[in-house]
């Protein structure tokens, strides 16, 4: 390795990758895509209780109208914290980071409500977590 290849590496100014900032597009458009489904998901469970069908019983059960309510609010300021994550701020990331975990716990929770659903939305919560965290800071470059 010559003394260049070593400068460009640890050089903060250095032009970012297509890659990180491919990922930290994805996590942002991923969190904006996962809020706004849990928010319609929140929507469904408000005004249609009867949609969902319970299976096992689980520890965490609550009236569908509370998971309604919880599901439209953390679903909209999830999409609100992917909309920031475009901008490049840091705190934006910190957001997104913060609110991808709650959601994938969230989704956890929901498990007996619509379990495939929430496997999808909790892998996609786990690629945004990595992407945000590993890549995030190449947008704002």
């Amino acid at each position: 390795m010559s003394h260049d290849d070593s400068t460009r590496r640890s050089d903060p100014d250095r032009g970012s990758s297509g890659f990180a900032v491919g990922m930290t597009m994805f996590a942002a458009i991923a969190l904006m895509v996962v809020g706004l489904f849990q928010a319609l998901e929140g929507l469904i469970a408000l005004f249609n209780d009867t949609l969902y069908a319970v299976g096992e019983k689980w520890v965490f059960a609550f009236d569908l109208t509370t998971w309604g309510w919880i599901h439209l609010i953390v679903g909209l300021i999830v999409a609100l914290a992917g909309y920031f994550v475009l901008t490049g701020a840091v705190w934006a990331r910190t957001v997104g980071v913060i609110m991808a975990v709650l959601s994938a716990l969230l989704n956890f929770v929901w498990l007996p409500y619509y379990p495939v659903y929430s496997v999808v939305v909790i892998a996609l919560d786990v690629l945004v977590i990595w992407a945000l965290i590993a890549h995030g800071r190449e947008i704002a470059r």
